[in-house]
């Protein structure tokens, strides 16, 4: 981006971030903000939890300045800093609350980052940054060399540094990081987990702005729903395919693996025992740290998934229309007939064609099949079930959700997570495609699940007449609530 004039006037105008540190109360709201949500590495906040720290906060400031310092109740500078003329924090309802949460904006974040930035450090470690550079340097170096005879060179120079750490070790050399040096590893990871969660929260700002222009898309269409589709599709694959949503995706599937998950809170609880770590006083959710890191994770998974409910409501909302249209016309004709009958002298007959109404009904009908790959919750059912037999519609399937929540619970007790197809596996559907639906609304009610969109499951049962039955459907892990 280009720092001209107009540009820097325009951002001076209308960015959030530049808007708080421009703000009256901008003290105010930086301290408290980098207090609750950046020291301690925090996603986001119950109302009830944040109007209680702004009142602490509040009374502490009012017996240092005075009374009359910030008159306004807590509660009324967060639907204020809410606002869209403000847009410091995300006021949102989580799935299944009643209880608004709140969380940083990217833009506040990276406001406070800045802020941070421009207090003086009594230490800066340089050689943690040094030494990230040298290895993003050599792994770019590396990756791109599409020369074998190179790769095998690098790799057994590599082999040879190892061996060679390997012989000092045996003959008792063993180099140890001093505690300078440990420290200033430690500042640099605090600094990159900040940084990583409040890139997350631009992710998931850039997928809830799509959804909101999906929103608005929907309910000003006037053409037919493929061309509507296929552009908020042809949106959606640009930003998954983006830089971006390459990036984010290979981190997700790096953290959703067992045993990285493993490896990190080992190597998290041996790093903050270090005497030299503890002295620097880090918060005890760091232990937790990558869990955060999953759970932002999630938020933005179920970003996409809500951008896939808006298309089926799109669709099921232009059948519902079509339906009343109908019906309107049928009482429209009823309406004239009756109107007509009474006008009529008694005993006297109407011409048929002046009885007559003309309907004219959309060639378009609501049974429309995408011509798409299905987001997070879509399904799509094998060719064989393009004939359906309408009778299994009536037909009263009573399905024991507790015995699948049963399931669920039993599996996890053993392990932290398990995708749905093996839990069918393990436990056959016996009630088919109803079954499925219920596992389905269980995930997602569960305290933590994960979507990995880019894998997809084959789901098998075999119906009552003996048809085998199959449903396509991303894969669906039922994680551990720890």
């Amino acid at each position: 981006m280009s720092l001209d004039y107009t540009t820097l006037d325009l951002l001076r105008q209308n960015h959030p971030a530049w808007r708080l540190l421009r703000a009256q109360h901008a003290p105010l709201v930086a301290s408290f903000l980098h207090r609750v949500f950046i020291a301690p590495n925090v996603r986001s906040l119950s109302q009830a939890d944040l109007v209680e720290a702004l009142e602490d906060e509040l009374f502490a400031l009012r017996r240092q300045l005075g009374d009359n310092a910030f008159p306004g109740s807590a509660q009324s500078y967060l639907n204020d800093w809410a606002e869209n003329d403000k847009g410091w924090l995300r006021k949102f309802y989580p799935v299944g609350e009643d209880e608004p949460h709140y969380d940083l904006t990217p833009a506040t974040g990276k406001a406070l980052a800045w802020l941070e930035s421009l207090s003086e450090r009594s230490f800066v470690g340089t050689e943690s940054r040094l030494l990230t550079l040298f290895e993003l340097l050599r792994q770019m170096s590396t990756g791109s060399q599409a020369d074998p005879e190179l790769r095998i060179a690098e790799l057994n120079r590599r082999r040879d540094e190892i061996d060679a750490e390997i012989a000092r070790i045996h003959a008792g050399e063993i180099s140890l990081l001093d505690d300078t040096a440990l420290k200033d590893r430690f500042q640099q990871f605090l600094q990159l987990a900040r940084e990583l969660l409040t890139d997350f929260r631009e992710v998931e700002h850039n997928f809830r702005t799509l959804d909101r222009q999906v929103r608005e898309r929907i309910a000003l269409w006037e053409g037919s729903k493929g061309e509507l589709l296929e552009q908020i599709m042809g949106q959606r694959d640009a930003i998954a395919n983006s830089d971006q949503g390459k990036s984010f995706r290979a981190f997700w599937d790096f953290l959703m693996s067992q045993s990285r998950q493993e490896e990190l809170t080992a190597l998290l609880d041996e790093v903050l025992s270090l005497p030299p770590v503890v002295q620097m006083r880090p918060e005890l959710r760091l232990k937790r740290v990558h869990f955060d890191w999953l759970d932002a994770g999630e938020h933005t998974q179920r970003t996409v998934a809500r951008l896939s409910e808006q298309l089926r409501k799109f669709l099921d909302d232009k059948a519902w229309l079509e339906n009343r249209r109908i019906m309107d016309i049928l009482h429209s004709i009823e309406s004239k007939a009756l109107a007509l009958r009474e006008a009529m002298p008694s005993g006297s007959f109407m011409p048929l064609a002046d009885a007559s109404a003309e309907i004219e009904l959309p060639l378009e009908r609501p049974l429309y099949r995408p011509p798409f790959k299905p987001l997070i919750e879509g399904i799509a059912l094998d060719e064989g079930d393009a004939e359906i037999d309408t009778a299994a519609l009536y037909a009263q399937v009573i399905v024991d959700r507790a015995e699948l929540m049963s399931h669920i619970r039993k599996a996890l007790q053993e392990r932290s997570q398990i995708a749905l197809g093996e839990l069918i596996a393990r436990h056959p559907l016996r009630h088919g495609l109803a079954e499925l639906v219920i596992y389905l609304q269980i995930a997602g009610e569960w305290p933590r699940t994960a979507v990995d969109e880019e894998t997809e499951e084959l789901i098998e049962w075999e119906a009552e007449n003996g048809v085998k039955r199959q449903a396509t459907l991303p894969r669906i892990i039922f994680v551990r609530n720890e």
